[in-house]
This record gives structure tokens, C-alpha cells and sequence, in this order.
């Protein structure tokens, strides 16, 4: 069960940069991202109330508030420029960008008053470096900028997403917390793609396009992130952060099997740095919180005091 979930975590997330960009291919970005988590959303509320009844989908107005913006920053500015920069960029270049999130996390623990260690801060230099051999001008085989631009700005967004759900109060269901994030971000997206006088012409759209929204709702919303949080729960939280530097190297790998995406020198290498920076952030921080903290002695005249 361990190694399954770790596959569908790798593979299935790996994958959804090429499902994304095959989407866009025939079908506009805020529109398909819309319908996507929408869908997953409906799916998801539905089978919460399903295994746990209708009771596990009640929340106070506090964690309404906090699940909603949470699906704002992930799903709207994370996710959905994403999709919007796939219509400009190829989907690996895309995911060895946001494999950034990890470090961009590091600087807002950081900026809010945390010290992580030394090594961490030196796998995120490290990472930055790669994304600087990334995004140097004339490097990435005629990329837009644009497109680099949103990119790198959906991972400051998801990180702030991530950060704030660390800190502010959530469900206690991690389920039901998705399921409104989802509901939360796919009506933000479509509100966008009208504002943007987005079309959806079903009858342009190709199939391969269909399908790959379907794979993005069942495999990518729902089976991946089940698998996810079963991780969280029977696997140690070092294993499971692993994700974050084996996703881009898949999405890379099927790009350039189906979609025939150049791997230029300056993207392998700005990956391999990045991937690199990243897996020093998570194994170091992973240590750092496997390490006993050791207990402060008490004096002889005085007993312990209530902190």
C-alpha cells in the first residue's frame, strides 16, 4: 500500500502538466480549470457525505473563511495561472518551475519569524540558482517570458496558499477542506475566464482534450490526492515530501515522449539544480524535525512552570 501511494503520487501528479497542456490545447484555461475542479469539488462533497454523512461537511464561518482563501492562492493563482502559462510554455518547463514551491515556503517561514537551518538555506540559493539558469533570456529554446513570468508567480501564490493553511485553522477533515477549496477555486475560475471572454465550443474540442480533463478530474483531483493523504498518515512525512523533486523529472520524461518537447541544455541543467536545491530543503528539514529537541533543566528550588 506504501509503494502505491507513492507511485500515484508521483506518476499521476507528474502527469497532470502534460494533461494540462493537452487541455489547453482546444479548450480555454480558466474554463477547463473551472469545469476541472468543479467537478472533483461535486465528486468530493459527494463522497464525504457518503462515508462520513452530511455532518462531516459542516464547518464553522472562521474555517469557511480560511478554506476558501486557501483555494483562492492554490487553485486560482497556483493552479490556475499554471494553466494559463501551458498555453505559452511546455508543460516540463512548467513543472521544474513550480518545483520551486519548497523554496519560496522557506522564505516565508522565514519572513514570519522562523530560523531553519543553515543547509536549508543553502539548498534554497541553490534551487534559486537553477531557476536563474531557467528563466536567463535566450536559454529556453525561444520560451515566452510570459509564460515563465506566471509560472513563477503561481508558485509564489501556492506557497503562500500552503503557508497560510499551516497556520490559519482548517477542517479536521482534510477531505472536506479540499472538496470547499476545490468548489471555492473552480468559481473563482470561471468568473475569470468570463471576465477574460473566454468560449468554450464544445464541438472544437478535440478529444485527446476531453480526455485529458477527464484524467485531471478523476486521477489528478481525486485518486492522487487520496493516495496523498493516506501518505500523510501512514508514512513518514520525509517519504512523502519526495514527491516534490520526482514530479518535475516525470513531467519532464512524458513531455518529451508524447508531446516531443526540446529538453535544451539550460532546461536540464536549471532542473537538475533545481531538483537538486529542493531535495537538500526537504531532507534537511526532514532531519531537523526528526531530531530530539533537548529538555531544559530544572533547578532544584523550583518546579516546572506553565508556558
Amino acid at each position: 500500500m506504501l509503494w502505491t501511494g507513492l507511485v500515484i503520487v508521483y506518476v499521476v501528479w507528474g502527469s497532470t502538466y502534460l494533461a494540462i497542456r493537452i487541455t489547453v490545447e482546444t479548450m480555454p484555461p480558466f474554463l477547463s480549470a473551472a469545469l476541472r475542479f468543479l467537478t472533483a469539488g461535486l465528486l468530493l462533497t459527494g463522497i464525504v457525505a457518503w462515508r462520513s454523512g452530511a455532518a462531516a461537511l459542516k464547518i464553522d464561518r472562521r474555517r469557511l473563511a480560511t478554506v476558501v482563501l486557501v483555494g483562492l492562492l492554490l487553485l486560482v493563482g497556483g493552479n490556475g495561472l499554471v494553466v494559463l502559462a501551458e498555453t505559452r510554455i511546455p508543460s516540463g518547463l512548467a513543472a521544474l518551475l513550480v518545483a520551486s514551491v519548497p523554496l519560496w515556503v522557506i522564505v516565508l517561514r522565514t519572513a514570519f519569524g522562523d530560523r531553519p537551518r543553515a543547509a536549508t538555506f543553502a539548498g534554497v540559493l541553490f534551487g534559486f540558482c537553477g531557476l536563474a539558469v531557467l528563466t536567463l533570456p535566450g536559454t529556453s529554446g525561444g520560451v515566452r517570458l510570459t509564460g515563465i513570468v506566471l509560472v513563477l508567480t503561481a508558485s509564489l501564490l501556492w506557497s503562500l496558499g500552503s503557508f497560510a493553511s499551516s497556520r490559519l485553522p482548517m477542517p479536521a477533515n482534510p477531505f472536506t477542506a479540499s472538496a470547499y477549496e476545490m468548489l471555492a477555486g473552480g468559481l473563482v475560475d470561471l468568473l475569470l475566464g468570463l471576465i477574460r471572454h473566454e468560449h468554450l465550443d464544445v464541438g472544437a474540442v478535440s478529444t485527446s482534450s476531453w480526455l485529458a480533463l477527464a484524467y485531471l478530474v478523476v486521477f489528478g483531483s481525486l485518486v492522487a490526492f487520496s493516495a496523498f493523504a493516506w501518505l500523510l498518515q501512514n508514512a513518514p512525512l520525509s517519504l512523502v515530501a519526495t514527491y516534490a523533486y520526482v514530479n518535475p523529472v516525470v513531467a519532464v520524461l512524458l513531455g518529451w515522449l508524447i508531446l516531443s518537447e526540446a529538453v535544451t541544455w539550460s532546461i536540464a541543467l536549471g532542473g537538475a539544480i533545481v531538483v537538486a536545491g529542493v531535495c537538500l530543503v526537504v531532507s534537511t528539514e526532514a532531519r531537523s524535525k526528526r531530531a530530539p529537541v533537548p529538555k531544559a533543566p530544572v533547578p532544584k528550588d523550583e518546579g516546572p512552570t506553565q508556558g
